[in-house]
């Protein structure tokens, strides 16, 4: 195949473009626009693979996109291109509007017209897989709220979508069209909603590398609230095999769940990430000393908890990291790549609080 993928210099993307090109015979063609959380380091391992292709487009620019599809004639797209952080949608939602949703709606015309041309052949096999989150769905009740933790609830594919942020707004509005173009159209699309991502790679806006490159710098921990928000976490490199094999065995028009099934509280996700660094670095104090409560978030969801049954029973795709395996690994490629995470800094954030 060759897969176009929006948004392939983030994190997310960038694994996803390094699966393809390492363990499948598929070309890439990644269109990304470069904002401050995009980063071609990311792709290093890969770019100089014939298979691999790079394109510096604004998924909002139409005139562009009807130039990638129309050269590079494409077998699918994988559509991760969005402003995600919702701290930042606080702060500035009009980035989160335009992009999430005009880029969306921009991106499926695009697709649409492109699709409509090609032979029935081409045209049966084609696939538009749209890639989301758990925040569409809003969030679940925590365990200090319910008599019987057992009975707490998960996500699933119908759980009915309750937005909290600028950002799961837009995701959420992203979402709908792209099930509008199935429904109307007929463009033969699929949709996934992960769980919180972690791993190597990852802008250090998001909380797990903001807090291993604070604690390195002696800086301080910022827990928001008391801490106690739980997510489900899920190993990013995990998350692109799940994605490659939505693209290539998922059936059109349906959703899947992905999660890590890692239930975790912030703070114990902080006090973790202290003890990996107690032993791999140590000092005279534990970092765990350096934890500082601050402010919460406006509208903070505080549970986020995804059911992959389906990705099991029915794609066959499980997580291969556990938390504890892959924070690990998290950590130690943080400590290992120090010049990565000062250039994609430079110029752009220096891990100020943002959305207040």
């Amino acid at each position: 195949m060759k897969v176009i993928i929006t948004g392939g210099a983030g994190f997310i993307g960038s694994a996803v473009v390094r699966y393809i090109i390492n363990n499948t015979q598929d070309s890439v063609i990644n269109v990304d626009k470069l904002t401050y959380a995009g980063n071609l380091e990311s792709l290093i391992p890969v770019s100089d693979d014939s298979r691999y292709t790079f394109e510096q487009v604004d998924i909002c620019n139409r005139t562009e996109l009807d130039r990638v599809f129309a050269l590079y004639q494409p077998d699918a797209v994988m559509h991760l291109a969005a402003e995600s952080h919702v701290d930042r949608s606080i702060t500035g939602p009009s980035d989160f509007i335009q992009t999430n949703i005009v880029g969306t709606y921009t991106l499926l015309e695009a697709a649409r017209q492109y699709w409509s041309q090609l032979d029935a052949e081409r045209k049966v096999c084609f696939r538009f897989h749209h890639i989301s989150t758990d925040e569409v769905y809003g969030d679940l009740p925590h365990p200090d709220d319910v008599e019987n933790a057992e009975l707490l609830p998960l996500f699933i594919e119908s759980t009915p979508y309750a937005p909290s942020s600028p950002y799961s707004a837009s995701k959420a509005s992203s979402d709908h069209l792209v099930r509008a173009w199935l429904r109307t159209y007929g463009l033969p699309t699929i949709v996934t909603n992960c769980s919180n991502n972690y791993g190597p790679y990852h802008f250090p806006e998001k909380l797990i590398p903001l807090v291993i490159l604070n604690a390195l710098e002696g800086k301080p921990l910022p827990i928001y609230g008391k801490g106690d928000q739980i997510r489900d976490w899920l190993y990013v490199e995990d998350h692109a095999r799940a994605l490659y094999k939505v693209l290539t065995t998922g059936k059109v028009g349906e959703t899947y769940n992905i999660g890590g099934h890692n239930e975790k509280q912030n703070i114990d996700v902080v006090q973790t990430i202290c003890s990996i660094l107690d032993e791999l670095v140590p000092k005279v104090s534990s970092y765990a000393e350096q934890i500082t409560y601050v402010t919460d978030r406006p509208g903070h969801d505080r549970r986020y908890a995804i059911d992959a049954t389906k990705m099991s029973s029915e794609l066959n795709w499980q997580p291969q990291e556990t938390f504890e395996t892959g924070l690990l690994k998290t950590v130690q490629w943080y400590l290992a790549n120090q010049e990565w995470c000062q250039h994609v800094q430079d110029g752009s954030y220096q891990r100020e609080r943002l959305g207040i």
